[in-house]
């Protein structure tokens, strides 16, 4: 995989200089590659990944727990099937229904029509997992999903009708997804970002991790602490507090996700103007 560096805004003042980080796959490379290094999809067309603080289920150590039994019997009389991208009619009245969906959940011009379109004509849906309920027959709501293999799933977005709301039928899905995926003896299930209070609701499976920079930790104490600093003045790997609870045996002992090789003889390429730049060329 080539990284690209892309600048974010810098605070001189406290020694900020951030860049988002992207990579972009070479030949040979699948998505499995990118989400087991911590990245998620950044285009439908899979051609971009980028690096964040991102959730997964260890499948192998997911266990039913009460509270995931509790949701999965809310849902009685509701079924649910895998579909195959290309055996799942996306109609009208789908996209109409997920629009709706979208706009009252996410808030408006989130996820706009070309947004959708692009997201269903793209590398990046494999499946649907489509929730229906017995006594009417009738669809009431559908996960969108990117399936490799029995490597990695990918829970990317949920749409419902919140009719059946009071029924938790948002974490219903997202608990059938998980148990779904370890029946099919799946590695991985990937849950998306957790970057607030409230998405700490999909940290409720046994198994659960996070990527934390340097690789995948299954400490949910360390993860609540990143969720409530932010915005802190300091970042993370400069926060003594950060080291001494989470990782006492200090950055030796940290582990580290990417290793670049350093040469003495060796220096990155240079581009100069008028010519493509050669971190940019495929």
């Amino acid at each position: 995989m080539k990284l690209l560096f892309s600048e974010a805004p810098a605070d001189y003042s406290r020694y900020f200089y951030p860049y988002v980080i992207w990579a972009i796959p070479e030949a040979g490379e699948t998505p499995v590659c990118f989400f087991r290094r911590g990245f998620l999809p950044g285009t439908p067309q899979l051609n971009r990944f980028y690096l964040c603080r991102n959730l997964r289920v260890d499948l192998k150590r997911y266990r039913s727990t009460s509270e995931n039994r509790r949701i999965l019997r809310k849902g009685a009389g509701i079924e649910a099937a895998l579909v195959a991208r290309g055996d799942y009619v996306f109609n009208e009245e789908r996209r109409r229904a997920w629009l709706k969906y979208a706009e009252a959940r996410f808030g408006p011009d989130i996820m706009t029509e070309r947004r959708l379109a692009d997201l269903m004509g793209g590398a990046v849906i494999s499946h649907l997992l489509s929730f229906k309920d017995t006594s009417s027959g009738r669809e009431v709501g559908t996960v969108l999903m990117y399936l490799e293999g029995r490597s990695v799933a990918y829970y990317y977005y949920a749409f419902y009708d919140l009719e059946y709301f009071g029924r938790n039928l948002g974490m219903h899905m997202m608990t059938r997804a998980v148990e779904l995926c370890a029946a099919r003896g799946m590695a991985h299930l990937h849950l998306g970002t957790c970057y607030s209070e409230r998405a700490l609701y999909k940290t409720q499976f046994e198994g659960v991790e996070f990527f934390n920079g340097a690789g995948w930790s299954s400490n949910l104490e360390e993860l609540k602490y990143l969720v409530r600093r932010q915005g802190r003045e300091a970042h993370l790997l400069e926060t003594p507090e950060f080291w001494e609870r989470f990782h006492p045996g200090g950055i030796g002992e940290f582990g580290g996700a990417f290793r670049l090789p350093a040469h003495e003889e060796e220096d990155l390429p240079s581009s100069h103007p008028g010519s493509p730049h050669p971190l940019a060329m495929e």
